[in-house]
């Protein structure tokens, strides 16, 4: 068998999110369906994360195994743009080790959240709209030092999750404006499910004034999901980087 890394770009609209759902369209069964096709056997696809529903990727991760090797990659990824929907594209593909791991190989996996006052027809899908005039962002930014005091960040994921730990490690996070739109960047070795939404809404109550760094800090403390308020919605979210170690061979166009 021979493993290849395959690198992708969505948008999420009207996507159940990455994982395939029994009754619903998702981002990892398109791929699989197309995949197996050209490559006649059926092929199962690993991400490197699940987004959720709603939720875009600038640059997402996956591998698979083929029976045989690919001989002339180009054309496998020109044919499976012409079959995939105008909302996935693939960009690379990839040949790695045997033993390579889309999702367990990963180092570090970078989201940002964008936000804007301004009403743009032509990006509603990506970007979340609402009033900024009194949001104090200096506020939000000095919330996010907070963040790497801590690892555990059970009080921003999903409840009723199957994963052994939520401890995290945060490496960066700030909101920063570019034109009309506030961005959150955040990087981080891992996310918990919902989590970076969780935190984007957490951050919107500080910039309002309605809670303090203070009961920012206890929040996170505390460990319960339900001392956070409301997620932000999945529109403004958007999956944009993945590290992996320099021993695998990932092409990034």
């Amino acid at each position: 068998m021979y493993r290849y890394f395959i690198t992708l770009s969505y948008n999420g609209t009207r996507f159940s999110g990455w994982q395939v759902q029994p009754n619903a369209i998702s981002v990892q069964q398109c791929l699989e369906e197309r995949l197996s096709i050209l490559l006649r056997h059926e092929t199962k696809i690993i991400g490197a994360g699940r987004t959720d529903a709603g939720v875009h990727a600038r640059f997402m991760v996956a591998h698979f195994d083929c029976e045989k090797e690919i001989e002339n990659i180009p054309a496998i990824i020109k044919k499976m743009n012409g079959m995939l929907p105008k909302d996935i594209a693939v960009k690379a593909i990839s040949s790695v080790k045997k033993n390579a791991h889309a999702r367990f190989d990963v180092l570090s996996r970078t989201y940002e959240y964008n936000v804007s006052s301004v009403k743009d027809v032509f990006n509603y899908e990506w970007i979340y709209s609402m009033p900024l005039t009194k949001i104090d962002f200096e506020k939000m930014n000095e919330a996010c030092k907070i963040l790497y005091e801590y690892e555990d960040f059970t009080s921003f994921s999903k409840l009723h999750t199957n994963v052994k730990t939520n401890i995290c490690r945060i490496y960066a996070a700030k909101w920063e404006k570019k034109g009309d739109i506030w961005v959150f960047r955040i990087t981080a070795n891992r996310f918990l499910r919902n989590m970076v939404r969780a935190i984007t809404g957490t951050m919107f109550e500080i910039g309002r004034g309605k809670i303090t760094i203070e009961d920012f800090r206890k929040i996170i403390e505390a460990k319960d999901r339900c001392r956070v308020g409301s997620s932000a919605p999945a529109c403004g979210l958007l999956l944009t980087d993945i590290e992996y170690p320099e021993d695998i061979n990932l092409l990034k166009t």
